[in-house]
């Protein structure tokens, strides 16, 4: 669509000038604001931005790693599109250091930078004087939130430093001046110079594999991404990297000592790719490769386009846990494709992808498969919606009402992952899942690049699956699903025939500390099920039978040995201290190591000196989002508290 007044427009007139998109739309896609952001929902409380009088289209950086100060340094040149008489763009700024900013002909632009707030930063004001390109000369923070500089001893290789940034959700604005709003989308391109030695990968196309001679001993690497995404996907890391295809059109990227391994763990990439697009139309990022961070990484995954971020953690050497990669590869349709407007609405990129997951998975490895990972999952909603304050809380909503002062890094939570895809299936299950997969691939291709909110979801809905069967659409209580707390009574439960032994077993061991038919050579997911089955106060004798006949504390599976740790804990279990220390100082998974210090924190007497002990060790390797977590859960006060 060309470029026209948007200051005027209601939201809809918007709404019928703004088309499907697909590949070919992607530049027109960039002309106009997309129609969801002058609607109600569209409005994101975490952004300083007012994309309706000024937004950027296309960010380019030019910018170098110090590696010594921990700062990245360069320029930003921003594409902006604007209303008719709009004067000024407002960005989203985190303490960025400011060194000027101009138009494309070097001519100064006046600029303020506003209050800071401790969760959003500050607002970055710009005045235009007609400039639809700006250039800001800037450097970030030592201490930026998206930056993690680690030095060669915390790398597995221990030789030498090594840089990863981590976006979502509004943490993009500590290295990048730009709105950064998950609603403004924008196509970007970088040139990143780093010392020789290193290799810069970045969430994009490359233009340089091994990088060109740059001054001063380093080499310059240069990416694009022609498709405009979310601020937050925008994603780089620099260190010792190396890279072993899988087949053509994908990879995996890591530390060299760890990229065989990495490899062989998920060979099965293209059978999650040819599953995935069966399901969900064609995949439109040209490659997907997989960067296996360092343990410090505070997600089992991040959906960065074409370069999956992934933790080690999820590298079992079975294939047991790959889900983590199914998920990441789903959100290239939901959450990289079609992208929740705002924070508001995280379950439209969660809770669609936790349910196309699950089809990956039983496409893959088969339903049984898929209904042991399915029905974990309603034990782990249970869990999440006891944590959120119970079932009247605000907080087991769909759609949230994020207020300025709630960091979206902490407010959006579980309940969008399981209860987001427990309303998928409950929608299959009502209309059939023919009828709504065939839906599906249509919602894709009709919002492709464009963000969305739960209104625009449902209003689709009932214009496209429902539009000659509203009976069935009112039974299902689409509304209820995302607008009200706790889960409907009407949720689809899917039961695992596989957990009925291992429930029996369970039940038995924790009665009589019988372990003749406790799982052997079975799943993880049948071992995590017996775990988890077990009384919280089962006792240290029983758990000592267990320990001595299947070695949890000392297993390689992240997610068996996380499970057996919360049990452990709960009975206060010596043993497994020596076990509990490790895991917590080499990996800072926030999925792990959140409700493990939560755990030793609620044991009266002993716990609390514990933890602080152990974060005191740990917190140095952290990624500054785990930081920020663990240190309200143990209420840090700097290391002398621990004495």
């Amino acid at each position: 669509m060309a470029l026209r007044s948007i200051a005027f427009l209601t939201a809809a007139a918007m709404l019928a000038a703004c088309g499907p998109a697909n590949d070919s739309a992607t530049k027109a896609a960039t002309a106009a604001a997309p129609a969801i952001l002058a609607t109600p929902e569209g409005k994101d409380v975490n952004s300083y931005a007012n994309p309706l009088e000024a937004r950027v289209t296309h960010v380019a950086l030019d910018l170098a790693a110090d590696f010594d100060a921990h700062v990245l340094s360069g320029t930003a040149t921003l594409d902006i599109a604007t209303a008719r008489d709009a004067q000024k763009i407002v960005l989203d700024d985190n303490g960025l250091v400011i060194k000027g900013i101009t138009d494309a002909n070097g001519k100064a632009l006046a600029y303020q930078v506003g209050a800071r707030d401790p969760i959003h930063g500050a607002p970055l004001t710009i005045q235009l004087g007609g400039a639809r390109r700006i250039v800001i000369a800037y450097e970030s923070a030592p201490d930026a939130t998206a930056l993690q500089w680690m030095a060669p001893e915390q790398t597995l290789g221990k030789k030498k430093p090594y840089l990863f940034t981590q976006g979502e959700a509004i943490l993009n604005r500590t290295w990048i001046p730009t709105q950064d709003s998950p609603g403004i989308r924008q196509t970007w391109e970088a040139r990143i110079t780093v010392p020789d030695g290193l290799t810069a990968v970045m969430s994009g196309e490359s233009q340089s594999t091994l990088g060109e001679t740059a001054p001063g001993n380093r080499r310059t690497f240069s990416f694009g991404m022609d498709k405009p995404v979310a601020p937050y996907l925008i994603a780089m890391a620099i260190g010792d990297l190396r890279f072993k295809a899988i087949d053509d059109t994908m990879g995996v990227w890591s530390e060299p000592a760890m990229v065989d391994k990495a490899a062989a763990e998920f060979a099965d990439l293209g059978k999650f790719m040819e599953a995935a697009e069966e399901l969900y139309g064609p995949y439109r990022w040209g490659r997907y490769d997989v960067l296996v961070l360092p343990p410090s990484f505070p997600y089992g995954g991040m959906e960065n386009p074409t370069l999956t971020f992934a933790t080690p953690t999820i590298i079992a050497g079975d294939k047991s846990l790959v889900s983590v990669i199914a998920h990441e590869l789903a959100h290239s349709w939901s959450g990289n494709l079609v992208t929740n407007a705002t924070w508001d609405d995280f379950w439209l990129n969660e809770g669609f992808t936790t349910y196309a997951e699950n089809r990956i998975i039983e496409r893959v490895y088969g339903p049984e498969r898929a209904a042991m990972e399915a029905d974990l999952l309603w034990t782990d909603m249970e869990q999440a919606v006891d944590e959120a304050g119970g079932p009247t809380s605000k907080l087991t909503q769909l759609h949230l009402d994020l207020t300025p002062d709630m960091d979206p890094d902490t407010a959006t939570g579980q309940i969008a992952y399981d209860k987001g895809a427990t309303f998928l299936r409950t929608i299959e299950q009502a209309v059939g899942r023919e009828k709504w997969d065939a839906y599906l691939k249509a919602y894709f291709d009709r919002h492709a690049f464009q963000p969305q909110t739960s209104a625009g979801f449902l209003a689709d809905l009932r214009a496209n699956l429902f539009k000659n069967d509203a009976a069935t659409a009112q039974k299902i209580g689409l509304d209820q699903w995302v607008y009200q707390p706790g889960i409907p009574a009407n949720a689809v439960h899917v039961k695992s025939t596989a957990f009925v032994p291992i429930d029996k077993a369970a039940a038995t061991f924790a009665a009589t500390g019988d372990i003749a038919q406790a799982p052997r050579g079975v799943s993880t997911q049948e071992i995590l099920r017996f775990i988890n089955q077990l009384p919280r106060d089962i006792g240290n004798a029983k758990l000592a039978t267990l320990d001595a006949a299947f070695h949890w504390s000392t297993t390689g599976n992240s997610e068996i040995r996380f499970a057996w740790l919360e049990l452990a804990i709960a009975n206060h279990y010596p043993p497994a201290g020596a076990s509990a220390e490790d895991f917590l100082t080499s990996q800072g998974r926030r999925k792990f190591v959140a409700p493990l210090f939560a755990d030793l924190m609620d044991q009266p007497g002993w716990g609390p000196a514990v933890a602080r002990r152990l974060y005191a060790k740990a917190r140095p390797g952290y990624h500054p989002l785990t930081v920020g977590t663990i240190d309200k859960i143990v209420g840090w006060k700097g290391a002398d508290a621990t004495k």
